[in-house]
């Protein structure tokens, strides 16, 4: 099974479309569907995706003016084109804009899957096994943290946030970035401001009412920040 991943579809016959996600997301993985290249684009500048799978025949912008936009931009997000072109130009051409890997329509699901589990790999770093701040450990295999070499009562999701904080200390980061990243909800009609300010606050009395260094922070009006900071 692969890792719960982001991955967005960008194709425009719906069954094709619908097949490959709907096949993803048995496989544990959120998936969305784009049905144009302009709608494509904009989603994968806009969201955090860890793979795009791009058909290039798309009405509009085709995939490969998609795949060089969003290289341009700066995006290094794995890309696996699927496509009916099957000379050997096509697929150099491809290559060349910057895809990673190509697989010629039609093809065996079980093909695309290993393609896609190859390519997460190869796109994404393994996390650091222990992460650490003044007295403030992170176990991420054990998914336990500890203060002080206390253990810390943690929720799952509480965990999940103070390891993305960790993971940016000395950065300051946005509830907009959490709400994506932690949360995973880019699309959601109401702002999750508040239930991150509920969860900073938990996090906080958690982490930081025993004696010693304070280490998560509020920048007001910006975000929170992790980084060690004596009380005064």
């Amino acid at each position: 099974m692969i890792v719960v991943t982001r991955i967005l579809v960008v194709e425009d016959e719906s069954k094709v479309a619908r097949a490959v996600a709907d096949g993803l997301a048995a496989e544990g993985c959120d998936t969305a569907i784009a049905a144009t290249g302009d709608e494509g684009l904009s989603r994968a500048l806009a969201e955090r995706f860890d793979l795009v799978v791009l058909d290039l025949m798309l009405p509009g912008r085709d995939g490969l003016e998609l795949l060089a936009a969003l290289r341009q931009a700066g995006h290094a997000t794995p890309v696996l084109v699927l496509t009916a072109r099957d000379t050997v130009s096509d697929r150099v051409a491809g290559l060349d804009t910057g895809a990673d890997d190509y697989l010629v329509k039609p093809f065996a699901f079980a093909e695309l899957l290993a393609r896609v589990r190859a390519l997460l790999r190869r796109g994404r770093p393994e996390a650091p096994a222990r992460l650490k701040v003044a007295d403030l450990e992170i176990d991420h295999a054990a998914r336990r943290a500890t203060r002080g070499g206390k253990a810390l009562p943690l929720t799952a999701r509480e965990f999940t946030l103070l390891e993305y904080l960790v993971q940016h200390q000395g950065e300051v980061v946005s509830r907009e970035q959490i709400a994506r990243e932690v949360w995973r909800e880019p699309a959601r009609g109401t702002p999750l401001d508040n239930v991150i300010d509920v969860h900073i606050m938990r996090l906080r009395r958690k982490i930081d009412s025993g004696p010693g260094a304070r280490v998560l922070h509020t920048v007001r009006g910006v975000g929170f920040v992790v980084r060690e900071e004596e009380e005064a």
